[in-house]
């Protein structure tokens, strides 16, 4: 995905790039399908076929930025109402494509979601660490 290069900061805390079939963004999706489970890096990896060294430098950064949580060896979605209202919209537009899978609801999720970019920054400027 093209950026505002004059505009851009690797370094920027508060936001995280979530482009389709990125590592953060496959893990995401998955924890976002199940947020009352915590998984291991090694099930993360099985589950998503993202390579397991890959898996744990990703879920560093996510839990820098407060979207997942991890109580040792388990990691699970953050508490963060922006991921619970994701996953809900998310699992909402999947069961309306099971139940009527003539239409294609994946330009719905484009134009609900854009699940490219969280802001973990809140309306006061205060970052939430989780």
């Amino acid at each position: 995905m093209p950026i505002d290069f004059r505009s851009y900061d690797p370094d920027d805390k508060h936001t995280l790039q979530l482009t389709e079939g990125s590592n953060a963004h496959t893990l995401l999706t998955f924890l976002a399908a199940h947020p009352e489970q915590g998984f291991t890096p090694k099930e993360l990896s099985e589950a998503t076929e993202i390579p397991r060294g890959s898996v744990g430098t990703t879920l560093s950064r996510l839990h820098d930025r407060g979207l997942v949580r991890h109580k040792e060896p388990y990691w699970a979605l953050g508490d963060d109402d922006r991921l619970a209202s994701y996953g809900a919209a998310r699992h909402g537009l999947l069961a309306a494509d099971d139940r009527f899978g003539d239409d294609d609801f994946g330009d719905w999720e484009a134009t609900a979601v854009d699940p490219r970019t969280i802001d973990t920054e809140d309306e006061t400027g205060a970052v939430d660490d989780g």
